[in-house]
C-alpha cells in the first residue's frame, strides 16, 4: 500500500515562508502525478498544486505565484514552497498521489497555522 507522509508544517507569521515535504514509500514515485490539498476549518478540502510525472503543474488562483510545488524523483519526494503566507492559508495541508490508473492515495496531513 503507497505511504504518504508529510512535514514541515507549523505556526509562521503573516508574510514569511514555509516548506512542505511529502516522502513516497512502497510506490513507483515518478509514474505519479503528486499534489497538495488543503482542508481549512469548516471548510472543504481543496487543491492548492499538483505536479505530474512529467513535471507540469497547476495551482490554485489563491496560490499562483506565492506556492511553488516540485518534486524530487531520486528522493520519492514532493516539495511545496509556500511563500508570502497569509491567515488564508491556514489549514491541514494533505500530500495526495495519483496513480497512473486514476487511484488516489493520500498522506495524513499537515497543520499549518499563519498568524496575523
Amino acid at each position: 500500500q503507497v505511504q504518504l507522509v508529510e512535514s514541515g508544517g507549523g505556526l509562521v507569521q503573516a508574510g514569511r515562508s514555509l516548506r512542505l515535504s511529502c516522502a513516497g514509500s512502497r510506490m513507483t514515485f515518478s509514474r505519479y502525478t503528486m499534489g497538495w490539498y488543503r482542508q481549512a476549518p469548516g471548510k472543504q478540502r481543496e487543491l492548492v498544486a499538483t505536479i505530474t510525472s512529467g513535471g507540469s503543474t497547476n495551482y490554485a488562483d489563491s496560490v499562483k505565484g506565492r506556492f511553488t510545488i516540485s518534486r524530487d524523483n531520486g528522493k520519492n519526494t514532493v516539495y511545496l514552497q509556500m511563500n508570502s503566507l497569509k491567515s488564508d492559508d491556514t489549514a491541514v495541508y494533505y500530500c495526495n498521489a495519483k496513480s497512473p490508473l486514476g487511484t488516489d492515495f493520500w498522506g495524513k496531513g499537515t497543520l499549518v497555522t499563519v498568524s496575523a
